[in-house]
């Protein structure tokens, strides 16, 4: 069976990065991230690899809703002009690139529903929670930085909400790390009760007259932000991908 790793890349070059004191300081950037890679593919020894990049094009959730991640933190600039090093130097360690036009998410997104769709596995290297709704037998997401597995029970249990409930929860309560609204003056507490009641956003909205007048109304107001929330949330899995899987095959399951 296939077993595809897949590497958000500017989630870990980002944070590898980070632990430099001179965020200017570039040097032997490639080599530590060279490293984090062999120490991924040394755990799970996958039969293919890739590591998929964040592209310049402006997102269509940003032409959607333009404060979507309003706030972040810009690259360095040492470290974008550093990234084509570190895509040639991954190549030579037999790590290949996929460049995403704009969020990387997505094409991770596809790939790992397209591995999973050939009956073989996908393991998305990421801390991005927005995996996770994806998760399941054929497909798994690893912290490298902790070195555990982001599990569906673990933010079952956080959320208060079912894995078949995630995408509506956050179209109710939203997430600051992305500035995705939700509705106004309903909180995670909130959006997971009334999803414990009514299991379905669209349930929620089709029961109003059995919900308190206050609360009835901050969602009646807030339909629209649920709306667009909803989509922005969504990953989505049909990107056009002008690859093919053996480009990504792993120096060890070729010396086999």
């Amino acid at each position: 069976m296939n077993t595809l790793l897949i590497i958000d890349g500017l989630n870990l070059v980002r944070r590898i990065h980070a632990a430099q004191p001179n965020e200017n300081d570039v040097n032997g950037l490639a080599e530590r991230v060279g490293s984090a890679c062999r120490k991924l593919l040394k755990h799970h020894q996958p039969s293919h690899v890739a590591i998929v990049w964040d592209g310049d094009a402006i997102s269509w959730r940003k032409q959607l809703f333009a404060d979507y991640k309003k706030g972040r933190k810009p690259m360095p600039d040492a470290l974008a002009k550093e990234l084509p090093n570190i895509k040639v130097y991954l190549a030579s360690q037999g790590v290949n690139s996929i460049d995403a036009q704009s969020e990387a998410d997505d094409v991770i997104a596809t790939l790992a529903t397209k591995i999973k769709d050939a009956q073989g596995r996908a393991i998305i290297v990421s801390t991005d929670k927005g995996f996770i709704p994806l998760c399941g037998r054929s497909i798994s997401q690893w912290d490298h930085f902790n070195q555990i597995e982001l599990n569906v029970k673990d933010r079952e249990q956080k959320l208060g909400v079912e894995q078949s409930q995630f995408i509506d929860f956050m179209a109710l309560a939203g997430d600051s790390g992305n500035k995705i609204p939700g509705v106004p003056g309903i909180g995670p507490k909130s959006a997971a009760e009334l999803l414990k009641t009514f299991r379905t956003l669209a349930n929620i909205y089709s029961s109003l007259d059995k919900i308190g007048t206050k609360q009835a109304k901050k969602l009646e107001e807030g339909k629209p932000m649920a709306r667009l929330s909803y989509k922005l949330v969504q990953l989505q899995t049909d990107m056009p991908l002008n690859t093919n899987l053996a480009q990504f095959r792993t120096q060890q399951s070729q010396a086999t």
